[in-house]
């Protein structure tokens, strides 16, 4: 089963001094090991890192039409900030893995199962 770990994050409590900072840095590498422990397991499927959520650009489709805003979708305190995919037995494993990656003092992991993909025709 597939499943997406959605790290959720308050940006601006996690990397205060911004993406030069040393904290920035000791994330990325135990992001690092992290990846290399699930290539190891076999359950790493793919996933990235995100930009801040100031790069973002949303596009809104209503009833009137189409419009492009900068930012990110919603307002609140944690942003999206990367994801991984796996390829695990069940929820179980999946709860195992989120509970070992290494995010910010002050985030959430949202788990989701992804849908199959369509059939290739």
């Amino acid at each position: 089963m597939h499943y997406a770990l959605l790290i959720h994050e308050p940006e601006a409590e996690s990397y205060p001094e911004g993406e030069a900072s040393p904290s920035w840095h000791a994330i990325l590498d135990a992001h690092g090991q992290y990846g290399m422990q699930m290539g190891q397991a076999g359950v790493f499927v793919g996933g990235a890192g995100l930009k801040s959520a100031t790069t973002a650009t949303t596009v809104r489709v209503t009833p009137s039409g189409r419009t492009v805003h900068d930012g990110p979708f919603a307002e609140t305190r944690e942003q999206l900030g990367g994801l991984y995919m796996i390829d695990v037995p069940d929820l179980d494993a999946a709860i195992d893995w989120a509970k070992r990656l290494p995010i910010a003092r002050n985030g959430s992991i949202e788990i989701r199962p992804m849908l199959p993909p369509p059939p290739q025709g």
